[in-house]
């Protein structure tokens, strides 16, 4: 009979959540000291843990989420206020979509004609090629020769 280990194995998983959560913390406290900007993805870097971890830990995910909203932004991090559009440049894209709904409805037009004269082909094909001599149905078969 084997000899019951798992004592070492809870105590080693032990350690490692402990150091994992201490590096954690010193990384969060060496960030805030040198004025890092400070969020999960540099304190996962930092302190050489997962993001997901960091997301798991109630008490380490509200302290980051404290100092992220304290520390500074990175220059150029957040995108450029957005310009209003000037009145030439929406002239110039209120002409362009004219353009295009002209070519748009031109080309359905032309498809519509088509498609008309494709199927009035097809229902003359069928009234001209075989003509009806019988004023009933012929009965059902397998082999279906023409409209009658």
């Amino acid at each position: 009979m084997r000899a019951d280990n798992t004592r070492h194995l809870l105590a080693a998983a032990q350690r490692r959540t402990e150091q994992t959560r201490t590096r954690a913390l010193a990384a969060l406290l060496r960030m805030d000291a040198t004025g890092k900007a400070v969020n999960f993805d540099t304190v996962s870097r930092e302190a050489g843990v997962s993001r997901s971890w960091l997301y798991a830990q109630d008490d380490l995910r509200a302290e980051i989420q404290r100092l992220r909203k304290r520390s500074p932004q990175p220059a150029g991090s957040s995108p450029p206020e957005r310009q209003p559009a000037s009145e030439v440049t929406l002239l110039r894209r209120l002409e362009a979509a004219t353009t295009r709904i002209r070519a748009l409805e031109d080309e359905n037009r032309q498809l519509r004609d088509a498609l008309a004269r494709a199927l009035g082909e097809v229902r003359a094909q069928e009234i001209l090629s075989q003509p009806c001599t019988r004023d009933t149905p012929k009965k059902k078969s397998s082999k279906v020769v023409g409209p009658c």
